[in-house]
């Protein structure tokens, strides 16, 4: 196989979350050995400047090289909110908000609960965390993007390399 070029994407992993979330990100550098002259690229949108300082090690750049632009988006909105009744707020956005959204939470049983919730509320919903099965998350991500369910529950597992065109609330709990 004639290779070009490597390019590592979600290079954050190597190593803000590396260690734990994606342990094999840790082993990439080893491609090295058997391709010296092939350039690599690392890309990410989360990276501080001492993490991509951190990846360049962990991939082995020879020459130190980072290109930063803005990640602002004119085309989102970005609103905090603090609430007395989040359930009660949750489930007016997504009530009043057309479209299939994600709510993330910071466990397996607010995955569980506030997709009941949902549910109870006359929404698709479903969860999803990184305990299930790979086929039962497959399945439950194939539903939300074929919109079989409207909003998927998740916790940080869930997301990465999401292409869905309708996606309109991403909402952190």
């Amino acid at each position: 196989m004639k290779i070009n070029y490597v390019a590592v994407d979600e290079a954050h992993c190597i190593s803000q979350w590396g260690y734990d979330f994606r342990p094999s990100y840790l082993n990439i550098s080893k491609i090295r050995k058997f391709l010296p002259d092939i350039p690599f690229i690392a890309l990410t949108a989360t990276a501080t400047p001492e993490v991509a300082v951190d990846i360049q090690e962990k991939l082995l750049f020879i020459e130190k090289n980072v290109y930063r632009q803005s990640f602002e988006r004119k085309n989102l909105i970005y609103i905090a909110r603090e609430v007395e009744d989040k359930l009660k707020y949750l489930h007016r956005i997504v009530y009043k908000q057309a479209g299939s959204g994600i709510v993330y939470v910071r466990n397996r049983k607010a995955c569980y609960e506030i997709a009941k919730f949902l549910n109870e509320k006359g929404v698709k919903a479903d969860y999803f965390h990184a305990g299930l099965e790979v086929e039962r998350k497959n399945n439950k991500q194939e539903r939300w993007k074929t919109d079989k369910i409207r909003v998927i529950v998740a916790t940080n597992a869930f997301g990465m390399g999401i292409d869905k065109p309708d996606v309109r609330f991403v909402m952190h709990y």
